[in-house]
C-alpha cells in the first residue's frame, strides 16, 4: 500500500496528523514529517508565508526524487486572523509550492483535512475573500468577526473556504489533468488532545457541539478513523478520485442533509442552533417514515 513511497505530512507533531505519519511508517512509506514541535523534520510554522517556502525548499532537499504523496493536515482554531492564514493561505501556499515535487511521482496523491463545522453556516466576506485570493480581506473580515463577538466563525469559514478551492480546482489542469488526485478528508469531532483541552473540556460547550453537529456512531469520535481515510486517500490505490469531500464524521454529514444540499446553517448561536436541531428531527422523521413506508 505505501511501501517505498515517500509522504510529507504536516501537522505530524499532534492529533490526526501524528497518527497518519504513524500509519504511513507502518506501512513502509518513508514520511517526512513537519509541524512545530521539536523531533520533526521540518519544523515551520505555515502561519509565515516565508516558512511556507522554507518547507518547500527542505522538502526538496529530504526528497530530491520526489514526493508520492501530500497530507496536509495542519490546522488551527484560535479566534484570530492566524487561523486564516494557517488554514487557507499557509495551506494553499504548501500545497502549490510541493506540487513540483509530486509530479516527479509515478503516483501522486494529495489531500487536504476540513472539518465537519464546515457543514454550518460561515462568514460570506471572509470566504469570498479566501477564494479571490485577498489575504488582506480575509484579515480584515476576520478582524471584522471578532469586534462582533463572532471570532468561532473563523475556523469554519476556513475550512469552507478549502472544500470551495478544492472542487474549484482539483479537476482542473494542474491536478486531475497532470495525474494528482486532490481530495480533503474532512472530520468530525475527534478525541485528540487538542480537542479534550479545548472545545471537549467544558461539559456544557460539549453538550451543545454534540447537538450542534450530531455524530450518531460517536462523540467525540476515534482519531484512527480520520486518520486512516487520509492515509488511504494519500496512497497509491486511490487513483480514481478527485475533488471529493471525504466525511468521516459519525454520521453528521447524512443527519443534517439528508439527501439533499443542507442550507440551514448553524452559527452557535441560540435561535439557530434551536432551528439547526428543529430540521435534524425534521429529518429523522422523514426518514423514519421512508423506512416504515418501504416496509
Amino acid at each position: 500500500m505505501h511501501r517505498n513511497r515517500t509522504y510529507l505530512v504536516t501537522g505530524a507533531d499532534s492529533g490526526i496528523g501524528a497518527l497518519v505519519a504513524e500509519r504511513l511508517t507502518e506501512a513502509g512509506g518513508t514520511v517526512i514529517r513537519c509541524g512545530i514541535g521539536p523531533g520533526l523534520e521540518i519544523r515551520a510554522d505555515l502561519s509565515d508565508p516565508a516558512e511556507a517556502t522554507r518547507l518547500a525548499a527542505e522538502a526538496e532537499r529530504l526528497a530530491p526524487a520526489g514526493l508520492d504523496g501530500v497530507a496536509l493536515v495542519a490546522g488551527i482554531a484560535e479566534p484570530s486572523p492566524r487561523t486564516v492564514r494557517l488554514n487557507y493561505f499557509g495551506t494553499l501556499a504548501v500545497l502549490h509550492s510541493l506540487r513540483p515535487l509530486l509530479l516527479r511521482s509515478a503516483a501522486p496523491r494529495a489531500v487536504l483535512v476540513s472539518s465537519a463545522s464546515s457543514l454550518s453556516a460561515g462568514a460570506a466576506d471572509l470566504i469570498h475573500a479566501c477564494l479571490r485570493g485577498d489575504e488582506a480581506a480575509a484579515d480584515r473580515a476576520a478582524e471584522r468577526a471578532i469586534a462582533g463577538g463572532r471570532g468561532t466563525v473563523i475556523y469554519r469559514s476556513t475550512k469552507i473556504a478549502i472544500n470551495r478551492w478544492v472542487r474549484r480546482h482539483a479537476g482542473g489542469p494542474d491536478w486531475a489533468g497532470s495525474g494528482i488526485p486532490l481530495n480533503v478528508v474532512v472530520p468530525g469531532i475527534v478525541d485528540t488532545e487538542t480537542a479534550r483541552s479545548t472545545m471537549l473540556g467544558n461539559p456544557a460547550q460539549a453538550r451543545v457541539l454534540a447537538e450542534a453537529l450530531p455524530q450518531p456512531l460517536g462523540f467525540p469520535g476515534p482519531v484512527a478513523a480520520a486518520a486512516a481515510a487520509v492515509a488511504w486517500t494519500v496512497g497509491a490505490e486511490n487513483s480514481f478520485m478527485a475533488g471529493q469531500l471525504i466525511f468521516v464524521d459519525g454520521g453528521a454529514d447524512v443527519i443534517l442533509r439528508g439527501d439533499e444540499p443542507y442550507r440551514r446553517g448553524v452559527r452557535y448561536r441560540p435561535a439557530a442552533l434551536v432551528r439547526m436541531i428543529f430540521w435534524s428531527l425534521v429529518s429523522r422523521v422523514r426518514r423514519t417514515s421512508r423506512s416504515s413506508g418501504r416496509r
